[in-house]
Order: structure tokens, then C-alpha cells, then sequence
């Protein structure tokens, strides 16, 4: 992963708001307060529901995965708000991660609360074509 002082560190922007904070207890801290979409979906992630493992809040490189399946390299973003603002360090990141072979899918906090039927079977697909 690329460090913070990496020639292709998007100028201007922390990692995932945690630079210069240690990523395990900021991961910690996140899996301990999770948004509404987040704990929602991990309701129907956890304990191998879906046949794979997922990680929750999961450090890796410069980043924090809120999802992360470790033995096919697939991460789940849930975006709140916040991401309307910032599509291009989103696309940046996602780049730095399949640069490393991590594939995100990307899920919106509205899709998560108003069709979690779906947002699963997005997921399954995606577990699918990593498989």
C-alpha cells in the first residue's frame, strides 16, 4: 500500500481522516460506533452468513475497509453523505486498492437502509466473481 508520503498521494487530502492516528484504534472506534448502514449490513454479513468471512473496519496499507473479505481481496464501502463531496478521492482510493489487487464495491447508506434484499445480492455477485 502506499505510504502518506507516496509520489501518488492524492495532494491535500488525509487518508480516510486518520493520518498521523494510529489506524487499529481508529478501526477499533469505528467498529464500536458504526452508522446505521453499517450496522445493518454487517447484521447480515457476520458469522459467515453469506459462506466467506468478512472483516469489519478492517486496516490494510493507508486505509480502513469498512468490509473486507481477506481471502479474495474484496472491500465493501458503505458511503454515507460525505462521499457526494469527495467521487474523485473515492476513485483515487479505490485505484491505490486495485493497484493491490483489492476490489471495492461501492454501496450507498441509502441502499443499504432501503433494500438490504439487494445490496446482498450485489455482494454475492461480487463474492462470485472473486471466487
Amino acid at each position: 500500500m502506499p505510504s502518506r508520503d507516496s509520489d501518488d498521494e492524492k495532494p491535500g487530502r488525509t487518508v480516510m481522516g486518520v493520518a498521523g492516528r494510529d489506524k487499529v484504534s481508529f478501526a477499533r472506534e469505528q467498529r464500536r460506533t458504526p452508522n446505521p448502514a453499517e450496522k445493518r449490513l454487517w447484521g447480515a454479513l457476520r458469522g459467515q452468513r453469506l459462506g466467506v468471512k468478512f472483516r469489519r473496519q478492517h486496516p490494510i496499507g493507508d486505509f480502513v475497509l469498512d468490509f473486507y473479505w481477506k481471502e479474495k481481496r474484496l472491500a465493501v464501502e458503505v458511503d454515507g453523505g460525505v462521499h457526494e463531496d469527495q467521487a474523485d478521492y473515492d476513485e483515487w482510493r479505490d485505484a491505490q486498492l486495485a493497484a493491490h489487487d483489492i476490489r471495492t464495491l461501492r454501496l450507498t447508506d441509502a441502499e443499504v437502509l432501503e433494500d438490504l434484499a439487494r445490496v446482498v445480492e450485489m455482494i454475492k455477485s461480487a463474492l462470485r466473481e472473486r471466487g
